[in-house]
């Protein structure tokens, strides 16, 4: 990885070249982009509410069940902490340390222009934008990225767990409540199987492509303020914790063996008390206030996304990196292939932009779906960049943090800052 001096002008930083990339961050990032759709399909094609309680799905039965739990278990939350775990290691690597004022202004100009990609993407194209959040929460965290790896574990790790027992405490709560309070919440959330609800619900997302494009503006405005409220501090923790283990070599791939199957161990542990968890909610018929709790994956999500990383990093260590090398390709363009699963989703779901499937597709289904997906993003990946050292969007995104233009094709080397994370 390329050294930066701190006295080092602004003008001489330039993206890293592909021969100096980090791997173990590359396939990583590439697991996480992936399975952030797995986590984020449904919210694609039915009301969030869907998402949470699958079975106001018209026919749902026992194959949409394990759909849902498979998504459940090894993705939901899992690639969202991975996502923001990475993303904390980049404010490191982008930023350096505080006393560097070039390296620091280029951070910003960095999350500046993701929070306009953020902003674009949320108003119209998806309500579920999480590019400004991290915009947002990069803005906070850059001012600790001097602190010491185990400072940053102490207090991430600290704060993560705050936040999820505030959250699993505020929601257990509902278990405790009467009943017309509990049936008021259920109400409120649209949890009660009301067909026509939900067909109301769904009907805004079928329109022409302008109303829809409005709606979806409105539930952003909605949303976005929650979001970046209530997500910061969680958000602001995991991305913590991954700045701290890439200085402490976890995320580098540079840990000793054992801590990484160590990892694995306890991801698989973790992993098993959530599939037990979800089959209890499964079998009790989706119960609201214990579907919403979730203690299991709320605590122990982010030992299963550990896992994921240390296992990757395992199977590279040991000699399979060309097996992972599409993976890792789309990793290196995670930005652009974030972005092009909402512009595929909608695509497919929303009225006016293309096939106008929302509110029509159960799980079986949807895997189908996604597997497409993955297929052509592993496919893609490694064809674009045999061409070009980068994504178009990464491409777009640098060319705007660095007030320059940017070279692209791989006939011309660029030389420089080390910045081995996107999004």
């Amino acid at each position: 990885m390329a050294a930066v001096e701190p006295s080092q002008p602004q003008a001489a930083l330039a993206p890293v070249r592909a021969a100096d990339r980090l791997f173990s961050l590359d396939v990583v990032r590439g697991l996480a982009v992936l399975g952030i759709l797995t986590a984020n399909a449904m919210t694609f094609a039915w009301p969030h509410v869907v998402f949470s309680n699958p079975t106001l799905q018209p026919g749902f039965d026992a194959e949409a069940a394990q759909g849902w739990q498979i998504m459940h278990v090894f993705f939901q939350d899992k690639m969202r902490t991975l996502f923001s775990m990475l993303f904390g290691a980049s404010i490191f690597l982008i930023g350096g340390e505080r006393p560097d004022k070039a390296r620091g202004r280029l951070l910003r100009s960095r999350l500046f222009w993701l929070a306009i990609f953020g902003l674009v993407h949320g108003l119209a194209f998806w309500f579920g934008d999480i590019l400004l959040l991290y915009a947002w929460t990069g803005v906070f965290v850059m001012l600790v990225r001097s602190w010491s790896a185990r400072r940053l574990l102490i207090v991430g790790v600290s704060l993560n767990v705050i936040c999820s027992a505030l959250y699993v405490g505020m929601m257990s709560m509902l278990a405790l409540a009467p009943p017309d309070t509990l049936a008021q919440a259920m109400e409120g959330a649209g949890w009660i199987n009301d067909p026509a609800k939900v067909q109301a619900m769904i009907a805004p997302f079928r329109g022409d492509a302008v109303s829809v494009t409005l709606h979806l503006m409105q539930e952003w405005v909605g949303v976005s303020p929650f979001m970046l409220i209530a997500f910061l501090p969680a958000t602001a923790a995991l991305m913590m914790i991954g700045m701290g283990l890439f200085k402490a070599g976890f995320l580098a791939g540079r840990s000793p063996t054992w801590v990484y199957g160590l990892s694995v161990a306890a991801g698989a542990a973790a992993l098993w008390l959530i599939w037990r968890d979800s089959a209890a909610v499964i079998a009790a018929g989706f119960p609201f206030a214990e579907t919403n709790t979730r203690v299991f994956n709320t605590f122990l999500a982010p030992l299963a996304s550990l896992a994921y990383a240390g296992a990757l990093i395992l199977l590279a260590r040991f000699g399979l990196k060309p097996i992972l090398y599409p993976l890792a390709c789309a990793g290196r363009m995670a930005f652009t292939n974030y972005l092009t699963q909402t512009l595929i989703m909608t695509t497919i779901f929303y009225g006016g932009r293309g096939l106008g499937w929302y509110g029509q597709i159960g799980w079986p289904e949807m895997w189908m779906i996604i597997g497409g997906v993955w297929a052509a993003q592993l496919i893609w990946s490694p064809l674009w960049l045999s061409v070009f050292q980068m994504g178009p969007l990464e491409w777009g995104w640098r060319c705007l943090t660095y007030r320059r233009w940017v070279p692209i094709r791989k006939t011309t080397a660029a030389v420089g800052l080390a910045d081995p994370v996107s999004v």
